[in-house]
């Protein structure tokens, strides 16, 4: 596999163990720089500390929800290169705009399939160099 100077750092925020497990797969599998954390509380703070170049963010979330988290992140200049990806079990088209017009690059219905999320992971870390 092909590396850069470092690993790609990602933050999952899922309080679902299930689908924490696939991603904790799929992103070990991928050589990326992960970590998780389960809750809405602390998820801001979790990513002002670590910096990480993707936060896979799920929307329904205890304590603040994922539509909260993204709007905090987006709201600090000081994590603009920050890449947010969010899933929802919902998928509905007005959740999707509604995170997306929140500042996420990207969004994903869960379930979804393994190598669709693996794809967009890879996107939007590749877009990463391209944007501040």
């Amino acid at each position: 596999m092909a590396q850069d100077d470092r690993k790609h750092r990602i933050l999952v925020v899922e309080d679902e163990d299930n689908i924490a497990i696939a991603l904790d797969y799929i992103m070990t599998r991928e050589g990326y720089d992960h970590d998780r954390i389960a809750t809405g509380a602390g998820a801001v703070e979790r990513i002002r500390a670590t910096h990480p170049d993707l936060v896979l963010l799920d929307v329904m979330l205890p304590e603040v929800s994922g539509y909260e988290i993204c709007q905090d992140v987006r709201l600090d200049p000081a994590l603009s290169d920050v890449k947010i990806l969010m899933m929802t079990a919902q998928g509905s088209a007005i959740g999707r705009k509604k995170g997306l017009a929140l500042g996420a690059d990207g969004f994903i219905s869960k379930p979804f399939e393994l190598k669709e999320l693996r794809d967009e992971v890879r996107r939007l870390l590749a877009s990463g160099a391209n944007r501040s």
